[in-house]
């Protein structure tokens, strides 16, 4: 699997995603739930919902456990799904220069 794959598969569960998204909650997220929900005083639960995809997401990509998964599962990182091209293509890839061309060589990194 590669970028390619991986673009396609977030753009189809992106579709799949409702506006709203319905999840059932277990007694120990109820309870975790109901504690920030009084605490953080925010305009619904839906709100903290947010506030924790966002976290977690930012975590993920922190701590290098985002690209650990894509690196495993796709053979990308998550700056190359960014950029859109991988780091052998941003860095040329080697198909831009023939090996025996000495010259060329000396403008590759």
């Amino acid at each position: 699997m590669g970028l390619e794959d991986l673009s396609d598969e977030i753009k189809a569960a992106y579709t799949d995603l409702d506006e709203e998204l319905s999840v059932e909650l277990d007694t120990e997220t109820r309870n975790e739930l109901a504690m920030l929900q009084s605490v953080y005083d925010p305009d619904g639960a839906d709100e903290l919902v947010r506030r924790a995809v966002h976290m977690l997401f930012q975590t993920a990509v922190e701590t290098g456990n985002l690209d650990f998964h894509l690196r495993s599962g796709y053979d990308v990182t998550y700056d190359e799904y960014l950029s859109g091209m991988t780091y052998d293509e941003m860095a040329g890839g080697g198909d831009f220069f023939s090996t025996n061309d000495d010259n060329a060589r000396r403008y590759q990194f």
